[in-house]
């Protein structure tokens, strides 16, 4: 689907009929995008369930959402480490116990500009471990209900993925050379983004029931760098995103319309339109060659069943 066919508005929530019946599974989901993407999909009749690292904030964004929609809206969560990768196979477990469909996995967690280098407990620079690897082998462990449910997978890229290096550093992943915040978080979203369309390529070869769509939410008025990013940079965004951010609401529409929407296209990246594709109506986002470099993808992809374990034969 075309900017042009959503018109001047772009898309918008309005776009949505009635999710009765219908089970969305969003991770870091307790704030930001993640929690206004829940609030959307649960007004429209949807089970959501969160994927959250922190129990107690948890607890305190589902209390909120029930007294903002409605106390019986069904909104359950599963927790999960995605920089630990035994915890993302207990997570999944879990999450496979209690939910017969999955209608969509929106891999919408993130951790941004780690100060100094961070390594996993599975040894992976930590942006790397949770943007990619975690959301790499939960879509993996959890792809067959998926499958079977016809559903969708939706990657939350950034625009960092074409800045930075512009591609996956395999004879130094983690940076130990020279870190810095900036090169490892775009090379995270870069592999993030890179997986999800080589798996678009690999379900349609394979003929699977999988949509898979790639987003980015624009600048938004999210606490993302607050929780990892420098001292620096946290005052620094702090006053720049009460100038140049949405709100973390539009932030979240184009990973629910990679979520809900009919009609959207492979290959393509979806996210604000207007000022550098930071803020303003949601369509489709020209998209950088370096996102869809085929041998490299496929690098990754090999290299990402390598690093967590996975037995995915796609």
């Amino acid at each position: 689907m075309t900017t042009q066919q959503l018109g001047k508005l772009g898309w918008t929530p309005e776009r949505i009929g009635s999710l009765k019946g219908k089970t969305y599974v969003i991770t870091g989901a307790n704030s930001g995008a993640g929690y206004e993407a829940s609030r959307i999909l649960l007004s429209k009749g949807a089970k959501v369930v969160m994927m959250n690292r922190n129990v107690s904030k948890t607890n305190a964004a589902i209390k909120a959402l029930k007294e903002t929609l409605n106390p019986n809206i069904d909104v359950t969560y599963v927790q999960v480490d995605l920089g630990v990768m035994d915890s993302v196979r207990f997570a999944a477990k879990e999450l496979l116990k209690s939910v017969s469909t999955i209608d969509a996995l929106i891999c919408n967690g993130a951790i941004a500009q780690v100060p100094q280098q961070d390594i996993t407990v599975d040894g992976f620079e930590s942006q790397l471990g949770v943007n990619h690897f975690g959301h790499f082998l939960l879509s993996g462990l959890v792809f067959d209900r998926i499958n079977e449910s016809k559903g969708r997978i939706v990657m939350v890229g950034s625009n960092a993925y074409k800045m930075g290096l512009k591609r996956i550093k395999f004879e130094d992943l983690n940076f130990d050379e020279k870190y810095t915040a900036w090169d490892s978080y775009a090379q995270s979203k870069l592999a993030q983004m890179m997986f999800g369309y080589e798996l678009q390529r690999r379900v349609k070869a394979a003929g699977k029931n999988v949509e898979v769509q790639v987003c980015h939410p624009g600048a938004s008025r999210t606490n993302l760098l607050m929780d990892t990013a420098s001292t620096f940079n946290k005052i620094m965004w702090s006053v720049m995103s009460r100038v140049i951010a949405q709100s973390a609401e539009r932030g979240a529409w184009p990973e629910v319309m990679c979520a809900t929407e009919e009609g959207l296209e492979p290959a393509t990246l979806y996210g604000p339109t207007k000022r550098a594709n930071t803020v303003g109506p949601v369509g489709e986002n020209e998209l950088d060659g370096v996102a869809l470099d085929k041998e490299m993808a496929s690098k990754l992809w090999a290299l990402s069943l390598e690093k967590t374990g996975l037995d995915w034969s796609l």
